[in-house]
Order: C-alpha cells, then sequence, then structure tokens
C-alpha cells in the first residue's frame, strides 16, 4: 500500500499559555499602543526589547511591526540614500530585496554556492561596488562568517544581517546577528517565534541604535525604551530623523516574551526533526544533501536538497508526485516565480547579470517547511515519500 502523509505544513503549534494570558492582560487594559503606558509601568514591548537584547548579548534592541521593516528601518538608519548600490544575496526571499528598494537603493546581487550561502569569491570580487552588504542567511544556511567579515572589513563595507530564519543559530559561538553593524530578525508565523507579523533590529551601534529608534515612530518618547541609548545620543538625531511609524504593539509582545524563553528548547526540537529527515534522505541516487560546516550551529525549520543538473521536467514529477502524497517542496528553480519561491531574476524593479553558476544552483534547489507539530514518525514518512519519488523519476530517466 503507497504511504500518504495527511498532516499540514503550515500548522503551527499553539502560542503557549503564559503568552495568552499576557496578551489577554494587555487586551484588558485597552492599553495596546507600546508608549500608552499607566504611571511608570515598563510595557510588554520595552521589556521585550530588553530581554532579546539581553539572550543575543547585544546593547541594544529595537521591536518593530516586521522583519521587512527591521531591515528597511535599518539600512535608512546606516545611511543609505536613494540610488546607492547594496550588496546582497541573489538566493534570497523577496522582502531582502524588497528593502533595499524600499530606500530607494539598488541591489547588486551576489552569487550562491551548492551549500546554499552566499558565493564569498563572488563577494570579493564585487566588494567595492557598495559599502553596504544586506546578508541574507537565507533558509537559515550561515556562511564562514569569520571570512565574510574579513572581506567586507578590508573594502570598507558595512554588514547588516538578515535573521529571519537564523534567530537562535550561531556561526562559532557568536549568535547569528551579531557579526555586522545590525542583525534583522522576523518574528512572522513560520519564523522561529510567532506574533503573526513583527520583527527586531539589534546593534552595538548608539547612533545607529537612536536613529531607528526614531524611524520606528518613537516620537519623543524614546526614554520609555529599555534597550536603548543614552538621552544625550537621541538629542544628536531626532532633529533630522523622520518617522516612518514600524513600531510593535504590546499585545505582540506579550505574545513573544515567552516564546523567546522558551526558543533553545524549539531549537532543539527542531533540529531532531531536521536530522530525522536528512537522514531518511541521504543516499537516495540523484539527490544531494546540503552538508552543514562544523562551526555552524543551525536551526533545523527547513529543510533543502538539490536535484543539481536535473530538468524542469524531472524536478516538477517530483514535485507533483510529493504533492500527490501529501508532502509539499517548493521547487526554487520554477520559471516563473509561485508562493515564496521568486529568484533574483524575477525581481525586475532590481536589473541584474545573468549568473550561470547560480542559475545551475538555484535551478536544483527543494525546500521544505518542517513545522513542530511534525513528529518524528512523520519525518521518516516524509522521508521515505521524498526517496521513493526521488528514486523512481530518477530510474526513469
Amino acid at each position: 500500500m503507497t504511504e500518504i502523509f495527511a498532516g499540514s505544513f503550515t500548522q503551527q503549534e499553539p502560542i503557549p499559555e503564559d503568552g495568552i494570558e499576557a496578551a489577554l492582560a494587555v487586551l484588558r487594559s485597552g492599553r495596546i499602543h507600546r508608549y500608552n503606558l499607566a504611571g511608570d509601568e515598563l510595557g510588554e514591548t520595552a521589556l521585550l526589547e530588553q530581554e532579546f537584547a539581553a539572550q543575543l548579548g547585544a546593547k541594544y534592541a529595537l521591536a518593530v511591526a516586521s522583519g521587512g521593516s527591521a531591515m528597511t528601518t535599518a539600512l535608512r538608519a546606516i545611511g543609505v540614500q536613494p540610488g546607492d548600490p547594496v550588496l546582497s544575496n541573489a538566493f534570497t526571499l523577496a522582502p531582502v530585496p524588497g528593502a533595499i528598494a524600499a530606500v530607494g537603493a539598488r541591489p547588486v546581487f551576489v552569487g550562491v554556492t551548492s551549500d546554499l550561502t552566499i558565493d564569498l569569491s563572488d563577494l570579493e570580487a564585487k566588494a567595492g561596488q557598495a559599502k553596504v552588504l544586506l546578508l541574507s542567511h537565507m533558509r537559515g544556511h550561515i556562511c564562514d562568517m569569520d571570512r565574510l567579515m574579513a572581506i567586507c572589513d578590508a573594502a570598507g563595507v558595512q554588514v547588516i544581517e538578515d535573521c529571519a530564519h537564523t534567530m537562535g543559530a550561531a556561526w562559532n559561538g557568536v549568535p547569528s546577528g551579531r557579526h555586522g553593524v545590525a542583525g534583522c530578525y522576523s518574528c512572522q508565523t513560520y519564523k522561529h517565534v510567532n506574533s503573526g507579523e513583527g520583527g527586531f533590529l539589534v546593534t552595538d551601534d548608539p547612533d545607529l541604535a537612536a536613529r531607528a529608534i526614531m524611524l520606528s515612530g518613537s516620537y519623543m518618547l524614546y526614554e520609555r525604551h529599555l534597550a536603548a541609548p543614552p538621552p544625550e545620543v537621541f538629542e544628536r538625531v531626532k532633529y533630522d530623523t523622520p518617522n516612518i511609524s514600524s513600531r510593535m504593539d504590546n499585545l505582540r509582545a506579550a505574545i513573544l516574551r515567552p516564546q523567546l524563553r522558551g526558543l533553545d528548547e524549539n531549537v532543539a526540537r527542531w533540529n531532531e526533526r531536521y536530522e530525522t529527515l536528512e537522514d531518511g534522505i541521504r543516499g537516495t541516487p540523484g539527490l544531494t544533501v546540503i552538508e552543514r560546516p562544523q562551526q555552524e550551529s543551525f536551526v533545523g525549520s527547513s529543510i533543502q536538497f538539490l536535484l543539481l543538473d536535473w530538468s524542469g521536467d524531472r524536478i516538477g514529477e517530483v514535485v507533483r508526485r510529493c504533492a500527490g502524497r501529501g508532502v509539499e517542496l517548493k521547487w526554487f528553480g520554477a520559471p516563473e516565480p509561485k508562493g515564496f519561491t521568486s529568484r533574483y531574476d524575477s525581481w525586475r524593479y532590481a536589473p541584474s547579470q545573468p549568473m550561470p553558476d547560480t542559475d545551475r544552483i538555484l535551478a536544483g534547489i527543494l525546500d521544505m517547511r518542517v513545522p513542530l507539530t511534525f513528529s518524528l514518525e512523520d519525518c521518516r514518512l516524509i522521508a521515505r515519500i521524498i526517496r521513493a519519488e526521488v528514486g523512481a523519476v530518477f530510474q526513469g530517466s
């Protein structure tokens, strides 16, 4: 009998009960806006920022409306101007070049290697073309950050890290988002903490932090932030920094605080599922597993593999066959964008030059979410289905 997976790839775990209770307390108070506080009340959002900064060892943290707004705010705060070139990955999701476009800047795409990280040789060749790199740790794959920072430091390139898929991850023991001048994180439903929408920006740079807080829409209420620079830093920036209103509210913050406390435990659970899937598909003829370097502490909330140099028709057949058995694979090599799987050549507002080596990798990437609602037996079943259907198409080639 043919095995079928009947689970959902979009079903998340419920919000923890203490998060629900905290959210109800905010709703009962009516004080949802982060600056609408009573007396000496600190507020859920300010406390969340303080806790997130401490968790990452950062001096300053700002909670905002989304991961995309965190990136846009960081770019503005670092001084990126309309027309400026900004380096970024060719393999990423649309909000990353979208953040660059949102400030009127111009993406300059850098290639991807077969381990799905930014091509550091291509970065070195292009480093002189821009003063900022918006680095995407796409799908949780972290490159050699020591070499990347050496390249960027030598070229005078400031690094902003997009850590939407690496909250809880690290390179050589340094948390993701703490190598560059700023780290940006997402709290969207499919990320590692879930408030529907939301994001963070962290930095050790006081001027960048002050500008980011002003940009987010603090008015002149910056003293109500607990993970912020001292007032004299705001005096330097408050009159020439626009308000772009991208605040997080107390309701989302209340939901997030207990999830942050449980992040390490959930990282271990994700990685247990990832390793079960990886073990199950490893050795499948025609399928390339993405090997993870020893220096990388990753979060296995999704898994990718390559059908390298397969024709589009054959990859499409694998996707269809797996879907017929309940397994949802997303293909980054499809000729037209579908869902979130657009590529650098899909973003026509950002002209690009062909990159044949990168195109070869993108053409073979298959991607799958790994929600914590999956059991280990679910993961073993999914791996058997992928192995069987890839093998069937491979043998029929």
